[in-house]
């Protein structure tokens, strides 16, 4: 566009109107009050940029949004088929893998801790007396467990979650015995379906999560009554020590023979023993 000039008539006004003032005439200039950038605007408007979304507060807040009944349906419907398809995967590559035993711990722990090359131990003697070891599938203990079962040629297994966090494969897993799982709850089933035996090293709240489901379904039947050791006393002492004292004597929420499920030792040849006595006292054995 053109800008706008005064006219001769305008300029005689504004000449008469400071006439003798010896002041210079001076238009404005329309750019003067024109913002000239996104910080000009936040200053003027004192209006501050949103910080990015919480993904936490994004996930409650999506949980609450009002869908109708046909969203649902869709949207389950293809949920069941993502569950069957780990289902599907999971059984066709574990079921001919043989005895094996399930190593729980954390995936923090770093390969200089004691804890680590504990679990190295066990499961390098685990696979000496004929079982192979399934595992999480990541780093810390898990990849302890999975290093002891390569370095003696056994079976290792690795049931990878796929986290934001923490979790990526270690490289210790036979390539044909790594599955990746988006549900928990599926993942589990793997874990207790194809061990004869459950191994638990310190660990966290997913290291909880999966003893605790071994040892509910012992205690109600729902598996047979495999041997679960708990590795490091001075870390599970205090909280069998609370399970003994409140959950059994104050409370009576379990019954004194459940605490006989549990093995807590200290020493990896003594975790070994405790399995193997377990299978010779039923006259059972590994089978490869």
């Amino acid at each position: 566009m053109s800008k706008l000039k005064k006219t001769s008539k305008t300029k005689l006004a504004d000449e008469a109107l400071n006439g003798g003032s010896g002041k210079t005439i001076v238009q404005p200039n329309v750019n003067d009050n024109k913002l000239r950038s996104i910080t000009d605007l936040r200053d003027k408007t004192g209006v501050q940029p949103k910080a990015a979304p919480d993904p936490d507060e994004q996930r409650i807040r999506q949980a609450f949004v009002d869908k109708d009944w046909n969203e649902i349906k869709i949207a389950d419907s293809w949920q069941i088929f993502k569950v069957m398809a780990e289902f599907v995967e999971g059984f066709e590559k574990l079921s001919k893998i043989g005895p094996c035993v399930s190593i729980f711990g954390s995936a923090r722990t770093k390969p200089d801790n004691p804890y680590y090359q504990l679990a190295e131990e066990i499961a390098s003697k685990l696979v000496r007396h004929g079982y192979g070891v399934i595992t999480g599938g990541g780093p810390g203990i898990m990849e302890a467990g999975n290093k002891g079962a390569r370095a003696e040629g056994g079976k290792s297994v690795g049931l990878n979650i796929e986290l934001p966090f923490e979790q990526t494969h270690n490289p210790y897993i036979d390539s044909d015995k790594c599955i990746d799982f988006d549900y928990f709850f599926v993942r589990k089933v793997m874990f207790v379906k194809y061990a004869q035996a459950f191994v638990g090293m310190p660990g966290g709240f997913g290291t909880i999560d999966e003893l605790f489901e071994a040892l509910t379904l012992i205690q109600t039947k729902k598996i047979g009554r495999f041997p679960l050791v708990l590795v490091g006393t001075a870390y599970w002492g205090g909280l069998f020590d609370w399970i003994k004292n409140v959950m059994l004597h104050e409370e009576h929420n379990i019954s004194p023979e459940d605490l006989d499920l549990v093995h807590l030792v200290d020493d990896a040849s003594e975790a070994v023993k405790i399995i193997d006595d377990f299978y010779h006292k039923y006259s059972l054995s590994p089978n490869f």
